[in-house]
């Protein structure tokens, strides 16, 4: 007899309430760095899942299969695009299947370099939101965050009233959804923990067509013991 996730444990019910839609968001699993090393910052390079990290994003899949999922879109990264497949099996999602909002973080001349290669001083100015310190073609927390929720309110309209969707993505991408439902500051975007491969859940209530409040229900639910070596993003 197969037992229920535990992630269902952590929601207050299976469905959303009638007037409310919820996004599951999901970061995709570890993966293949830049030179094969973990360390250097990848951001938006598209780089592919290790095996650590497929097996990773099969498992966060595993843990949302008795959830009802109406819409699973992703970022259009391969290592995203993954995710989402593996949710979307034996379902049959409306909406689009990738939105270009919820890519990476763009690091720009930053691609490819440690944090020690970077200096810890340009590092700390850039996570404290100094747009003064966002690398030359890069993006600022601010404009990420901005274009991250844009996205989202262009996929949230898909989703019924009562019921959920599915955001695969990355890091930044889902620490900015979750600050913007739990009213963080983007100054606390880097501080925010969204372990690779974990499902965290926001709930948006609705009045007249238009989100009157949102909540985080949970955050960085991971399935699975051991953990990732991914730490260059």
């Amino acid at each position: 007899m197969k037992l229920p996730s535990p992630l269902l444990a952590l929601l207050p019910s299976l469905s959303p309430p009638p007037s409310s839609r919820r996004l599951f968001l999901i970061r995709h699993g570890e993966v293949v760095p830049p030179g094969g090393v973990h360390g250097p910052l990848y951001g938006d390079l598209d780089v592919p899942l290790s095996p650590f990290g497929e097996a990773e994003a099969i498992l966060a899949a595993t843990a949302l299969e008795d959830v009802p999922l109406a819409v699973v879109v992703s970022s259009p990264l391969r290592r995203a695009v993954f995710g989402a497949a593996a949710i979307r099996r034996n379902r049959a999602p409306a909406g689009p299947e990738t939105h270009p909002g919820f890519r990476e973080l763009c690091r720009g001349a930053w691609r490819g370099l440690t944090k020690e290669q970077i200096g810890a001083d340009a590092f700390g100015r850039f996570n404290a939101c100094e747009e003064a310190a966002t690398p030359e073609g890069g993006e600022s927390i601010a404009a990420v965050s901005a274009r991250v929720l844009a996205a989202a309110a262009d996929v949230l309209p898909s989703v019924p009233l009562g019921g959920s969707g599915a955001v695969v993505s990355h890091l930044w991408v889902t620490r900015s959804l979750l600050a913007a439902a739990s009213d963080r500051p983007v100054a606390e975007l880097a501080g925010m923990s969204v372990p690779t491969a974990s499902v965290s859940c926001v709930e948006y209530e609705y009045e007249g067509g238009e989100v009157v409040g949102q909540r985080v229900l949970f955050q960085g639910y991971k399935p699975g013991e051991r953990s990732s070596q991914d730490v260059g993003n």
